[in-house]
C-alpha cells in the first residue's frame, strides 16, 4: 500500500509533484509516463503509478492491469517514433532485481541492432533442469494462484529455508575459526585430568608400621598421632617391643 513515509524520500514521488523537470508522454488520474532521463536508446519511456508502490506485488490488481494498458498503448506509439520494431518491457522489482528506485515502474525500451543493451535470457549460466522439477513448480504455481494462503505459506517457508541456509553458513565459519582455540583448551584439560597415587597414612595397621632392629636385638616400632585431615600432630615417637 502507500507509504508516506517512504514516499518523503521518492525521487519519482517529487517528480510527480513537480518538484523538477520531467519530458511527461502520457498523464491521467492514476499513472504518468515520462522520458527516462538516461536512455538505452532514444524513445526509453518510464510507466509509473500516482501514488507510491514500491514494489509489484504491493501495486493493487486493477491499477496494475491499468499500467500495463498504458505500457502496450505507448509501446505502439514509440515503434512509429523511433523506427524500432523491437521492444523491452522491463520490471524489476527488488534489489537483487536490479531496482534502482523505491518506486514502482515499468521500463518501455525501444531497440536497435547492436545497441550494447542486453537482457541474456536465456540464461546461459543455468542448466535445463528435470521435467519432474518443472512440472512441479508449475503445479505449485497454479495451487499458490488459486489459494492466496498457500501462496502465502510458500513464501513464509521459502524464507525460513533462506534463514537456515545463514545460520548454518555462520555456524560453520564460527566452527573453522575456533579450531586452535579449542584443541589448546583440550591439551589443557588432558594435563589437569592426570590422576596422581594417594594412600591415607592412618589405615597403616601397628604389626605392618615401620620397625627397625636395634643392636640389643628388639625391634623398634614408630608411632605418630594424627590430625583429621592426616597432618601430623607430633613426631613419631620410637618404642621396643618384645612381641616381634
Amino acid at each position: 500500500m502507500s507509504n508516506d513515509a517512504t514516499k518523503a524520500h521518492c525521487t519519482f514521488c517529487d517528480l510527480i509533484k513537480g518538484a523538477a523537470e520531467v519530458s511527461i508522454c502520457h498523464e491521467d488520474a492514476d499513472s504518468i509516463a515520462f522520458m527516462d532521463i538516461q536512455p538505452v536508446n532514444n524513445g526509453h519511456v518510464l510507466v509509473v503509478p500516482r501514488a507510491h508502490y514500491e514494489s509489484l506485488f504491493e501495486v493493487p490488481a486493477e491499477l496494475g492491469a491499468h499500467l500495463f494498458r498504458v505500457t502496450m498503448s505507448i509501446a505502439g506509439a514509440i515503434r512509429k517514433v523511433t523506427g524500432c520494431e523491437d521492444i523491452n518491457i522491463v520490471v524489476s522489482s527488488g534489489e537483487a532485481a536490479g531496482q534502482d528506485e523505491p518506486h514502482y515502474h515499468v521500463h518501455i525500451i525501444p531497440r536497435r541492432e547492436g545497441d550494447g543493451f542486453d537482457i541474456p535470457l536465456p540464461f546461459g549460466g543455468s542448466a535445463m533442469p528435470d521435467r519432474t522439477l518443472l512440472d512441479a513448480y508449475a503445479a505449485r504455481i497454479g495451487s499458490a494462484r488459486s489459494d492466496p494462503m498457500k501462496l502465502d505459506s510458500a513464501h513464509d517457508e521459502a524464507r525460513a529455508a533462506r534463514a537456515e541456509v545463514a545460520k548454518r553458513a555462520a555456524a560453520h565459519r564460527a566452527t573453522i575459526a575456533r579450531p586452535k582455540v579449542e584443541k589448546a583448551e583440550s591439551k589443557r584439560s588432558e594435563e589437569r585430568a592426570v590422576a596422581l597415587p594417594t594412600f591415607n597414612e592412618s589405615e597403616v595397621k601397628a604389626d605392618e608400621a615401620p620397625r627397625d632392629e636395634t643392636r640389643s636385638g628388639r625391634p623398634v616400632y614408630f608411632s605418630a598421632e594424627e590430625g583429621a585431615h592426616g597432618e601430623l600432630c607430633r613426631e613419631p615417637v620410637a618404642e621396643a617391643r618384645d612381641d616381634a
